[in-house]
């Protein structure tokens, strides 16, 4: 199968089952899942790209909750909200210059991801338990990370060439 066709029906069939575990079983936002599973291929795939995108996705996280647990704490203000986003930013580019954080975006998609897991659940930042939203978002990117590997894993074994039976005379 080429190799195109066969990482088609691996993430058709994955992002579907995926869709369908968020939505039943794992209490985690599906979006989060897609965009840790595209950093997992944006970061190189393999186990490269796994350790690179989850180290990444999780520092950004943690760096976005550094900034909303900033945001919660000082005056109610849009400069303070900015200063605090923007500081956030400096730090996930000043990060991005280890080898294993090496690459921005997934840095930023971990943000990105913590903050809108915030939104969308309602729990802010200074929630403990289980319900923290930098659980369910690091939670979340895991889950997404490994239907990265999955699917990768999946469409090679499609796309693998099945040597030609010589024929008997």
């Amino acid at each position: 199968m080429p190799p195109l066709i066969a990482l088609t029906v691996s993430i058709a069939l994955l992002g579907g089952l995926d869709t369908y575990l968020t939505a039943t079983i794992l209490p985690i936002p599906v979006w989060v899942t897609f965009i840790a599973w595209a950093s997992f291929f944006a970061c190189g795939g393999g186990a490269a790209g796994l350790v690179k995108s989850v180290l990444s996705n999780w520092i950004g996280v943690i760096i976005a909750t550094l900034s909303l647990l900033a945001i919660s704490v000082l005056p109610a203000t849009p400069i303070f909200a900015a200063i605090s986003v923007g500081a956030g930013s400096g730090l996930m580019i000043l990060v991005s210059a280890s080898p294993r954080l090496g690459f921005p975006p997934a840095i930023v998609f971990g943000f990105a991801s913590l903050v809108g897991t915030v939104a969308v659940t309602g729990h802010a930042v200074t929630n403990i338990g289980i319900t923290h939203p930098a659980l369910i978002a690091a939670c979340s990117m895991m889950v997404g990370a490994v239907f990265g590997v999955v699917s990768e894993v999946f469409a090679n074994l499609l796309a693998a060439r099945i040597p030609a039976r010589a024929e008997a005379h």
